[in-house]
């Protein structure tokens, strides 16, 4: 048996204080450019979307000089009254470079095929000092996609949240939410063990699956709409197996390539929409099997199969 290393912040068996948040910061180094890769994406398509501010995130401490990070959302124009609206996430956690990428790919060269079908409101890129870092956590060590609830603790979620319900009302309650995230092997080897030390837990290894899969809500299960995901992805990449107890990370599989989470319990992105079609996508980046080009195309066929979906229920229940 192989011992398993403690992560090297912190002292096992007792939760971190401001010492090891600080200590963490110090580990984080900045890798790429939010200004560049998202902003300058998001201006490019200014004319074809109105581009929506939707406030700020704002960082600094005694040992870091500020950081202000303006968000943007992307709105279909017009909105039009009785068509169904969906919302499209990306970035919830920023190391997930798929997720931003198959947003603003989708928004660039796919969105156009359901104008006058679908109303459409996009975020890129949630948790922007995280993409910089190529992080999951944000400045204060808080997991966005565990924080989406009234007084949330991560600016990002309290943000994104105040987008969505200024415009449940105006423009009417969302048909569906699909959140774009990936699942590497640094989840094992970095984020898994991070979590526990910064809880002051014991680190219990698991197993990170190849291939492609979706996060269904328990509370709420639409498992045709999962299917029909699952199927468009199922021609850019492969789908997730099962491992050996019949799971996905720790989860029983409900259909092949879909768990289930209770996503408002655990305060995730797909919980903040009240829409009736709502999922996760996961995506590995990792297998030997998949390009990061395939990674982003599936995102960008899991998002336009969502569309597709609510659009042909419209046409269903009209006919």
């Amino acid at each position: 048996m192989h011992a398993i290393p403690f992560y090297p912040i912190g002292t096992p068996g007792q939760p971190w204080g401001a010492t090891e948040r600080n200590l963490w910061r110090a580990r984080q180094v900045r890798q790429r450019s939010h200004a560049d890769d998202v902003l300058g994406a998001i201006d490019a398509l200014r004319g074809r979307w109105h581009v929506e501010p939707y406030g700020e995130v704002a960082y600094a401490d005694a040992h870091h000089a500020p950081e202000r990070f303006p968000l943007l959302a992307l709105r279909s124009h017009p909105w039009q009254p009785g068509l169904p609206s969906v919302l499209v996430t990306g970035g919830v956690h920023g190391y997930e470079t798929s997720g931003v990428h198959g947003v603003l790919r989708f928004a660039d060269a796919h969105a156009a095929r359901f104008a006058g079908r679908a109303n459409l409101l996009v975020v890129p890129c949630v948790s922007p000092w995280a993409y910089e870092r190529v992080q999951r956590w944000n400045f204060d060590a808080i997991d966005p996609n565990r924080s989406f609830r009234e007084g949330s603790p991560a600016q990002e979620s309290a943000a994104l949240m105040r987008l969505v319900a200024q415009h449940q009302g105006p423009y009417g309650a969302f048909a569906a939410h699909i959140d774009l995230h990936e699942t590497t092997d640094t989840d094992e080897s970095e984020y898994r063990p991070a979590v526990a030390a910064r809880d002051g837990k014991l680190f219990e290894p698991g197993s990170i699956p190849d291939g492609f899969y979706l996060v269904d809500d328990a509370g709420n299960p639409q498992p045709a709409f999962q299917q029909a995901i699952i199927e468009a992805v199922r021609r850019v990449t492969h789908i997730a197996p099962a491992d050996a107890k019949n799971e996905i990370i720790g989860s029983p599989l409900v259909a092949p390539g879909v768990i289930r989470y209770a996503v408002q319990q655990l305060g995730l992105c797909t919980s903040i929409s009240g829409a009736r079609y709502t999922t996760t996508t996961e995506v590995y980046p990792d297998s030997p099997r998949a390009t990061p080009e395939q990674c982003i195309a599936a995102q960008v066929a899991a998002v336009c199969a969502a569309v597709e979906f609510v659009c042909g229920e419209k046409s269903r229940r009209a006919g």
